[in-house]
């Protein structure tokens, strides 16, 4: 599961950045996810909530947002949503993809620091075998 090593550094990143700063804790992160960057959101959401343990990120409420796959047909200019599973020949004239321009990304977009004397956790419901 490839999450848990994208969860360790999105955190590893963040605390760097908190350390930088002084920040005293991270309310939440806001990452983009390419729709074609293989990343299954709910595992990812999962394994982060593991990652930050014990961390100035713990408690932290992780947004993701999905960046759609686009790519550009270089014969007819064409830019065009690849979907998924991806469709890579050009809808306009059929040749095939010559760049993928968006949908690969995973990116941190925006980081909220806690502000000091604040507690930032979250309040979880127990998940449970009726859940």
């Amino acid at each position: 599961m490839h999450e848990m090593s994208l969860a360790v550094a999105v955190v590893d990143q963040v605390e760097a950045a908190a350390k930088s700063r002084g920040a005293v804790g991270v309310s939440s992160i806001e990452l983009d996810v390419g729709e074609l960057a293989g990343v299954v959101a709910d595992a990812l959401a999962f394994c982060f909530e593991l990652a930050c343990a014990g961390t100035v990120v713990e408690g932290a409420e992780l947004i993701t947002r999905t960046v759609p796959g686009t790519a550009r047909c270089e014969p007819c200019a064409e830019d065009w949503a690849v979907g998924m599973p991806p469709r890579l020949l050009c809808p306009g004239c059929g040749a095939a993809a010559g760049e993928l321009v968006s949908g690969r990304e995973l990116q941190i977009r925006e980081v909220r620091w806690a502000r000091p004397g604040t507690t930032h956790e979250r309040h979880r419901r127990p998940i449970t075998e009726e859940s």
